[in-house]
């Protein structure tokens, strides 16, 4: 599902014109997008977690001559899914 094809649903839901959909769906990513460059986590129970995790610093290796190489500390974002989600996607 694309973007667009998100908000024509969101639309058809919420009873709701499309760029009302879209300005809810932009204003949530946003938000999403701001309390994790904070380093925030948002819980949204029932659907999951969104949170920044920290990736230490490691050892790999360089696919094209195999040499070591050293790859840097880094954030990422992450999505875990809540207990609820899990058992619909289950179908349980």
């Amino acid at each position: 599902m694309t973007k667009y094809e998100l908000i024509d649903e969101i639309a058809e839901k919420a009873c709701c014109t499309k760029l009302d959909a879209r300005n809810m769906l932009n204003a949530f990513i946003d938000t999403v997008t701001e309390q994790l460059v904070q380093g925030n986590k948002i819980k949204l129970i029932g659907f999951g977690t969104f949170e920044v995790r920290q990736r230490k610093a490691r050892e790999g290796r360089n696919p094209r001559n195999n040499e070591p190489i050293q790859i840097e500390a880094s954030k990422t974002p992450a999505f875990k899914a809540g207990k609820q989600l899990k058992d619909l996607v289950n179908g349980k």
